[in-house]
């Protein structure tokens, strides 16, 4: 089963807030991502709003047609919504407010408890929960134990050594995902992924089920149109 490509829109969302003109259009770009071929829509509000803002949830959420993921710290306010407007998954990751991006997998053995006691009340609510978590097999397990239903690799690590040595820099990751599916987890992956390093990610671990990728996508958009892009990171995997 070939892995689904999410668009991470939040670099869109970022242009838009410059002007605060609604330009671009986020829903729309959200919605031309799907007609281009992207199988799901991934946002990260933060604390200070300063991507997507807390009121384009409800406005992404009936209008996707798709899978809309939903990441973020789950704090009160972070769990209040995602626990109103029941995206298809929301994706717990553990940045601080002022973390200019994500760059590090939850300690799930630490957090258990706090874990634990979230997972539980998304899943009441019907959402798909994933952990953004390090290649760390300790931590994976701990992932098992507080109820998620997938895990998210952390690919930061993956993607700064791929041009040094790029087995040497997947290795960790095929490891660990042997550890993911003992465990009868699923398997996100995200960060720095890109038209270079993604194909080989999905190579070495053809059962990924689904990649989240943003500030390179975008980037590329730049130069090639984004409905080229979409098609070109989805021949990539």
């Amino acid at each position: 089963m070939k892995t689904k490509l999410s668009v991470n829109i939040n670099k869109v969302a970022l242009i838009r807030n410059a002007r605060g003109e609604g330009r671009p259009d986020l829903l729309q770009f959200a919605l031309d991502c799907e007609t281009f071929g992207a199988d799901g829509i991934t946002v990260h509000p933060r604390p200070d709003e300063r991507h997507v803002r807390y009121d384009d949830i409800p406005v992404l959420k009936s209008a996707v047609k798709t899978e809309l993921n939903i990441e973020g710290n789950p704090n009160q306010r972070f769990l209040d919504m995602v626990l109103k407007h029941r995206p298809h998954q929301c994706t717990l990751v553990p940045d601080a407010a002022d973390a200019l991006t994500s760059n590090q997998g939850w300690d799930t053995i630490t957090y258990a408890g706090f874990l634990t006691d979230v997972i539980t009340d998304l899943k009441k609510a019907g959402i798909r929960v994933s952990i953004f978590i390090d290649d760390d097999a300790a931590k994976i397990e701990g992932a098992a134990k507080v109820g998620a239903d997938r895990i998210e690799f952390y690919t930061g690590p993956y993607a700064q050594n791929f041009k040094k040595d790029r087995f040497q820099a997947i290795s960790p990751y095929v490891q660990a995902a042997e550890v993911v599916r003992s465990l009868g987890l699923g398997m996100n992956a995200g960060h720095d992924l890109d038209l270079e390093n993604l194909s080989f990610l999905v190579q070495q671990i053809p059962d990924i089920d689904e990649v989240s990728i943003g500030h390179a996508l975008i980037s590329d958009a730049l130069y090639y149109g984004i409905h080229n892009t979409i098609q070109m990171y989805q021949n990539q995997l």
